[in-house]
């Protein structure tokens, strides 16, 4: 598959985030000429991509700017055949805090790429979704189908994100694939997700409890590079303009079974702690996700490659060797 992308030149937005450094890191592999699009921060700080190695990111052209900047997404998308769009506000608790920057941000954001992908002739937009914006799931296994529901401002915004790319394909015929990713974890993610805050305050804590909220929550999960694989496939696989796909692994884990699992390999017993400042308003928690991944098999030939126990083991890993990333006990929205 290397030849596919050797020599394109791509852009990844929200660059410095989880998924896409290490889709960032995928494409440098495979011989891309990657273009990394950063919110502009007074520090220089590219997010994670300041954890790839020296020799892949010194191939990255990095851009700092702001997604509702129409210029600045248009000077980035510019002699782009790919658009990655993968940035987004997108953390809940901030979205209570501050629903306004983040609809802005991801409903406008989006609207520029866009806008900027029509302008110039891109050959394909991989537009990111979420599976939070099924909300608390009303049927198993989730599908494309199901219902949408705004349960969170950060849901609400990737709902409406997510719309005007289905306008833009049907009104314009931009080539634009959605893709759904469920919960993608693995190195590098901050402790604002549930397996790292676990993982973390297990190998840190000193008085072998740790603070979590919803402990019955279920969720599906999928490891990082099963996810990028997924985003690489949506870029590549021909006649799937239009389409809406879902990434998940298909099977379900509460968080109190998480935690047991994360216990037995990491050799700690933990006292748990359920922390009120950690639950979601009643309303607004999606209590089920499992994804229905049909789709995604048969449009793009994916399935996930990496079984839970596999990419806990090597989540602890990273985590244990780089735990000053991670501050214990501090709820990071």
């Amino acid at each position: 598959m290397i030849d596919k992308w050797r020599g394109k030149k791509v852009l990844v937005t929200g660059a410095g985030g989880f998924i896409a450094s290490h889709l960032v890191e995928e494409l440098v592999a495979q011989g891309a000429q990657v273009r990394a699009f950063t919110r502009y921060n007074s520090r220089g700080d590219p997010g994670l991509l300041s954890q790839l190695p020296s020799d892949v990111l010194s191939r990255v052209e990095l851009i700092a700017g702001d997604l509702r900047d129409l210029p600045a997404v248009k000077d980035a998308v510019q002699g782009c055949s790919h658009v990655f769009h993968l940035g987004a506000l997108i953390a809940i608790p901030y979205s209570y805090v501050h629903p306004s920057e983040v609809v802005e941000t991801n409903v406008m954001g989006t609207m520029n790429i866009l806008l900027a992908g029509r302008e110039t002739g891109v050959q394909r937009i991989v537009h990111t979704s979420t599976s939070e914006v099924y909300g608390t799931a009303l049927r198993v296994p989730i599908d494309e189908e199901h219902p949408l529901q705004g349960q969170s401002p950060y849901s609400a915004s990737k709902i409406g994100a997510d719309k005007i790319a289905e306008s833009f394909y049907r009104s314009f015929d931009l080539p634009v694939v959605t893709l759904r990713p469920f919960n993608t974890y693995g190195p590098r993610q901050s402790a604002r997700a549930v397996i790292p805050t676990i993982i973390s305050q297990a190998l840190a804590t000193q008085t072998n409890q740790i603070r979590l909220g919803n402990l019955e929550a279920r969720r599906d999960l999928t490891y990082v590079s099963d996810t990028v694989a997924g985003f690489m496939k949506a870029a590549e696989t021909v006649g799937i303009e239009g389409q809406t796909i879902n990434l998940g692994a298909g099977s379900e884990i509460t968080v109190a079974e998480l935690v047991q699992e994360i216990i037995t390999l990491t050799g700690k017993p933990l006292e748990i702690v359920v922390d009120a400042s950690r639950l979601r308003p009643g309303k607004s928690e999606v209590q089920r996700l499992l994804s229905d991944n049909s789709k995604a098999r048969q449009l793009l030939g994916w399935q996930p490659q990496v079984p839970l126990r596999q990419g806990l083991e090597r989540t602890i890993a990273w985590i244990a060797q780089h735990l000053n990333l991670y501050q214990p006990n501090r709820y990071q929205i």
